[in-house]
């Protein structure tokens, strides 16, 4: 079979995080579960209504082109474009044409093509032969990236939109929860066999990064087969059937001049040099520290592993509380890694044990400065590994307001270092076991271990395992 080449553009859809619509002052809420309640005349399409446009919807999508290295347009304006559908109230959607906010730019080694601000359409809710419709979306602000048609493969692709959710979260432009609708992915895709572009299918109703990959792989095949067996791929638009694994057809691909565009005639234009706020120095002094800023920060002021940069870096959350965690470490890289080991394996497991469990989850149940004491009681021979995990997990169920110390005390997970209690139960292992003694004074240095384990078990983990260490080779000589 001939290998074919496989071209993929993204069109992404984010909706951004603002208090009301992009052209009115209806709430803007995506968690609200009753229908038609975040309606007005505006975004239901009443005639004589006035749109007026979001500020911060703008604000938004200029900070997302500055973090990207876009060029920020001086001159923009909205558009109309014409199309009838019922989630659509004023039978056309005001959106961006010929002058986006941003063109160009690049994020994850992937070229941008534009970067556009338009409305959100309704909800359509589809029940048995009816459909019904809940405008509460309708007006959104909705921001639209679109790629280059630059990226070869489905890994490529869904790491790509996963590095976009994780900008937008740290930019607070928006949840990008693909879930609840705030992110939504659209791929465009094509095959050939030389360098010239394949026509191209676009594959709709995609929710998760998962799906994306699996849909852009089925495409692949799919195409290539046809291709391979003497057929044409039309240009269409084609749905995704996350349960079958396969793409279907919807309908035939639209092309820009179906749609009318025409200038929006009761929006102004606007001229971005002439709002202070918007220039790219005033907005660069608002952007945060950028994920791959935090992750090159990370690697060579901590020294870190790239696995556990990625756990921290990928989740807000988890960042800002690691960032107080590492300011009680007094640059301790020693201390430093051994508080990431425990907060990435033990900590998120607990967590995440607790929100199955109870149905929540809070990284801030432990205190930053708490967290880092308890760590370094370990790094210091006062609690055990083992010690430690159960420490965590008694402060972070019950006793998080607590000095980490004053908590191991009273639940006995001090470590036991002092030798004179120790040696009893060195002499007890000594007397119990004579064929291993026989067998470690003849050479078989290993068995040192064995000793070991035999006092941690009868001291019930609170021995310091390098204390009885010392006490046993000193009484096996």
């Amino acid at each position: 079979m001939t290998t074919y080449t496989p071209t993929i553009g993204l069109e992404i859809h984010v909706e951004l995080k603002t208090q009301t619509k992009m052209f009115c002052n209806s709430k803007n809420d995506p968690d609200e579960k009753r229908p038609n309640v975040n309606v007005c005349p505006v975004c239901m399409g009443h005639p004589g209504t006035l749109p007026v446009i979001n500020k911060e919807a703008v604000k938004h999508v200029l900070k997302v082109g500055v973090a990207v290295g876009g060029e920020l347009a001086d001159f923009t304006e909205f558009d109309r474009k014409n199309y009838f559908y019922p989630d659509i109230p004023k039978g056309y959607q005001i959106s961006q044409y010929a002058h986006p906010l941003v063109r160009g730019g690049a994020l994850h080694g992937v070229a941008l093509t534009r970067i556009h601000l338009e409305e959100d359409t309704a909800r359509s809710q589809h029940a048995g032969d009816h459909s019904l419709i809940d405008f509460n979306r309708a007006g959104v602000p909705l921001m639209e990236l679109v790629t280059e048609p630059v990226i070869h493969s489905a890994k490529e692709a869904g790491d790509f939109a996963r590095e976009l959710q994780l900008l937008l979260r740290t930019l607070g432009v928006s949840d990008a929860d693909m879930e609840k609708g705030h992110l939504r992915v659209e791929v465009n895709i094509s095959v050939s066999k030389d360098k010239n572009l394949g026509t191209k299918t676009e594959i709709k109703n995609i929710n998760s990064f998962r799906a994306a990959e699996k849909a852009i792989a089925y495409e692949i095949e799919r195409q290539s087969a046809l291709l391979e067996g003497g057929g044409t791929v039309e240009q269409e638009t084609r749905g995704w059937d996350d349960v079958k694994g396969v793409t279907f057809s919807q309908r035939k691909k639209e092309s820009s001049h179906d749609y009318r565009y025409f200038p929006e005639p009761d929006l102004p234009k606007l001229k971005i040099s002439e709002i202070p706020e918007f220039s790219r120095e005033a907005l660069s002094k608002e952007l945060p520290e950028l994920p791959w800023v935090k992750r090159e920060r990370y690697k060579q002021e901590y020294e870190m592993k790239d696995e556990d940069i990625e756990s921290i870096v990928s989740s807000p959350e988890s960042y800002e509380y690691v960032e107080e965690i590492i300011s009680h470490c007094s640059a301790d890289k020693e201390l430093l890694q051994l508080v990431a080991n425990y907060f990435l394996n033990d900590y998120i497991a607990l967590i995440r044990e607790k929100a199955e469990k109870d149905g929540y989850l809070s990284i801030r149940k432990i205190a930053p400065n708490f967290f880092v004491d308890a760590v370094k009681m370990a790094k210091e021979g006062d609690l055990s590994s083992r010690g430690l995990k159960d420490l965590l997990r008694v402060l972070y169920l019950q006793e998080q307001t607590l000095d980490p110390r004053k908590v191991a005390e009273r639940e006995g997970l001090l470590q036991q270092s002092d030798e004179s209690a120790l040696l009893k139960i060195v002499e007890q292992v000594i007397n119990e076991n004579p064929t291993v003694v026989a067998d470690y004074k003849a050479g078989k240095e290993a068995l040192l271990q064995f000793f070991v384990g035999q006092g941690m078990k009868l001291s019930k983990g609170a021995g310091n395992p390098k204390v009885l260490a010392e006490l046993f080779k000193k009484h096996l000589a």
